[in-house]
């Protein structure tokens, strides 16, 4: 059955793509393994491998387009997907969002309908020496280096003493509805991706120390000093496949958390963002 996004159109590059209102697909990775589809004899690029995706439906968002045609051309449980972002390739008016998850264990996944001939998990290495759909070889340089955990790890104090709002007469309350707020991130700009969904930590000190979890936050209580708990969470948090991002203004915290391989931003940058 078609969908109200099942149409070619013409970008304002000149170039003809499936999907009136631009196309997502999915990027699955596990422990360097890549989960590809290959492509039926009917489809565009017959039998070259690529990505489950296809074409956006009107408003539809990247991520709910790509795990749906990911789950209507393949066998794979999307609701055990954890999203971590999106990348986009614009095309003068028309684009390509790539969704990129991971998954905590790797499932068997087959082809679905008339769409996928094969689906098959590859080692990210030898992605290049496959039979590629065009569009998915020029791309799999850039999306490969978002095959990434973000952390975004909040000095709760430090941001909140960065507004004027009279956070000192009621420092409980003011860190928990800094933390409501950050729980309602909807995607931030943080590299690789073009919108990132990171996981969510709030350091929170003295009289905010009560300040509990929220849906996507958790909360890290420094029994002693804020910048050290900071500093040790960076610490616990660093792996070859993860950036880690502090919010704070603190130059010496900035340094000591640089030397723990973190990248900083300020606190302006997060309130811009809620």
């Amino acid at each position: 059955m078609l969908r109200e996004g099942d149409r070619f159109v013409q970008c304002g590059l000149g170039h003809r793509h499936w999907g009136a209102y631009g196309a997502a697909g999915l990027l699955v990775h596990h422990e360097g393994m890549v989960l590809l589809q290959q492509r039926s004899a009917l489809s565009l690029g017959a039998e070259t491998w690529g990505l489950f995706g296809g074409a956006r439906d009107r408003d539809e968002a990247p991520v709910t387009t790509a795990l749906r045609e990911t789950s209507e051309e393949s066998t794979l449980d999307v609701t055990r997907v954890r999203v971590r972002g999106y990348l986009r390739e614009d095309h003068g008016g028309w684009h390509y969002d790539t969704v990129v998850g991971d998954l905590t264990e790797r499932q068997e996944v087959g082809p679905r309908d008339w769409e996928s001939k094969d689906a098959r998990w590859v080692p990210a290495d030898d992605v290049e020496g496959m039979d590629l759909f065009s569009p998915f070889a020029a791309s799999w340089p850039r999306v490969r280096t978002a095959m990434r955990r973000t952390v975004l790890v909040v000095d709760t104090a430090n941001v909140m003493g960065s507004r004027n709002d009279g956070w000192w007469r009621d420092r409980h309350g003011a860190a928990t509805r800094l933390r409501d707020q950050v729980d309602k991130l909807d995607g931030v700009p943080l590299a690789p991706f073009d919108v990132a969904y990171p996981e969510l930590v709030m350091v929170v000190e003295g009289k905010a120390r009560e300040v509990g979890d929220a849906d996507h936050v958790r909360t890290v209580r420094a029994d002693h000093d804020g910048d050290d708990t900071i500093v040790e969470t960076v610490k616990q948090l660093t792996a070859p496949d993860v950036d880690t991002y502090v919010v704070t203004a603190d130059r010496e915290l900035k340094r000591r958390c640089a030397a723990e391989g973190a990248q900083t931003l300020g606190p302006r940058w997060l309130l811009n963002q809620l």
